[in-house]
């Protein structure tokens, strides 16, 4: 396992992390013992780095890493996030930070993380989503400094909201964020021109999710393939959207072919390591269910970098599928 530097932080994280929402449910049935067994191994093969979040089952996730924080040695840095208090998703234009992130509501929802992952300081507690309307007085992140100061936290991040993640590089530039979480895949490249640029400039770390676009880059999804009601993917992938993401998969395949990369990778590995070719990225956390899957995910880790002549290539399939839920 190869480490990275989290922006200004500091610390030496595992290039390939530890993405628990899975743990908590929304992706299948996953049994206790099957998550418990999962963590084992990716920390067994140098993972120190675990993202999971306050609505992972409703802290069932937050419990589990929590347990398996107090049968190991090592540093394992967690992150986990809060959400914005009920209203919509993402916060709309005409919210009032005060009534989505109150100082009163962040101050309990930190305590609830600290005792649910049974810690005494959360290493880094990011807000679950965010809008622009905020920037301008954003008083959670004031909030957040007080609690810092505390130590209650030791770092504070916010995962970006998926139709406007350049919100953040305001923050960013005005030092209210020690890293941030972003989706940047071979479909999903947009940050590439200005979100990642920002970090560097900043020194702000970069958490990348949703790598394998929930599964399809991958290459283990078909066309007219169906998920349980209550799996997240049944309406990530609803309609028609299962079969054109495949006919895409499919044509990244047929380059990977011709641009073979030195050894034996897996589309899988192909899109790992097309996110860590980024400097900028410090970790990237692709979900792992069981063991199976930390293994290969941590191995993705140790490969060379792709060839320049495969990079290119792959940047050559990027979508606009911008808000893809309300249409073509």
């Amino acid at each position: 396992m190869k480490y990275r530097t989290l922006g200004r932080t500091g610390a030496s994280v595992s290039e390939i992390g530890f993405g628990a929402w899975a743990l908590g449910g929304s992706w299948g049935p996953q049994p206790e013992e099957v998550s418990e067994a999962a963590l084992h191994k990716a920390l067994d093969l140098g993972v120190n780095f675990i993202d999971t979040a306050a609505l992972y089952g409703k802290g069932r996730s937050e419990r589990i890493i929590g347990r398996i924080l107090k049968q190991r040695r090592e540093k394992i840095f967690v992150a986990t996030k809060t959400p914005p208090a009920d209203g919509p998703w993402p916060p709309s234009p005409y919210c009032r930070v005060e009534d989505r992130y109150s100082d009163e509501y962040l101050r309990e929802n930190l305590d609830e993380r600290r005792r649910t992952l049974d810690v005494d300081c959360v290493d880094l507690l990011q807000l679950h989503t965010w809008t622009r309307a905020w920037n301008k007085n954003p008083r959670a992140l004031d909030a957040l400094k007080k609690l810092q100061g505390e130590g209650k936290v030791k770092y504070i991040g916010i995962s970006t909201p998926e139709h406007d993640q350049n919100c953040v590089i305001d923050l960013m530039r005005r030092g209210y964020l020690d890293a941030v979480q972003i989706i940047y895949n071979i479909f999903h490249q947009e940050p590439v021109a200005e979100l990642l640029p920002a970090a560097k400039e900043y020194n702000v770390g970069v958490i990348v999710r949703v790598a394998f676009d929930e599964g399809s880059l991958t290459g283990k999804y078909r066309r007219g393939q169906r998920f349980a009601d209550d799996d997240f993917r049944s309406r990530y992938f609803a309609g028609d959207r299962i079969d054109r993401t495949v006919e895409r998969v499919e044509k990244i395949q047929a380059d990977v072919a011709k641009l073979p990369p030195a050894g034996d990778y897996t589309l899988a590995d192909v899109a790992l390591r097309f996110v860590l070719a980024r400097p900028e990225v410090s970790t990237v956390i692709p979900g792992i269910r069981n063991v199976a899957q930390a293994e290969a995910n941590a191995a993705a880790g140790d490969l060379p970098p792709l060839s320049d002549a495969l990079l290119g290539k792959l940047r050559e399939h990027a979508w606009l599928r911008s808000f893809w839920y309300a249409g073509k």
